[in-house]
């Protein structure tokens, strides 16, 4: 299982001592994602007010939520910032990069919930959006 991170790189796993892949992709089109998907961000980082990460922190810092509820807070939060997003831009690869937006901020907020907010993203995008990021990548 070949996983496509912030980055643009991919984990690896150990096959026999070697790190594998699992299916061929060509690096430069995960660079050229990655690169798509960085432009994207820097035009919605802005769109991204300081009162809508410092909600969503709330829910993370609310050790009484469950992370069913902090995952629909995060998915809600997300949806509508999409709303507002340039109609020209593919609906996936905003709310992919606008959830990445929300851990960078909430991270750069409040620095001891960035494991938390990083792990919950992680698990929203395979949830949400992994069969498009695997048809992204093999395309």
């Amino acid at each position: 299982d070949s996983e496509l991170q912030c980055d643009g790189n991919r984990s690896g796993h150990l096959q026999n001592g070697e790190i594998g892949f699992g299916a061929p992709v060509n690096e430069d089109v995960i660079r050229l994602i990655a690169a798509h998907l960085a432009e994207i961000g820097d035009r919605l980082d802005r769109d991204v007010q300081t009162r809508v990460v410092n909600d969503l922190a709330q829910h993370f810092l609310n050790e009484n939520l469950s992370r069913e509820e902090i995952m629909r807070q995060m998915s809600r939060v997300v949806r509508e910032l999409a709303q507002a997003a340039p109609s020209d831009m593919e609906q996936e690869k905003v709310m992919l990069v606008l959830t990445m937006i929300l851990v960078k901020k909430i991270g750069n907020t409040v620095p001891s919930l960035l494991q938390r907010v990083w792990n919950t993203a992680v698990n929203f995008i395979n949830q949400q959006f992994h069969d498009y990021i695997v048809e992204m990548v093999s395309a």
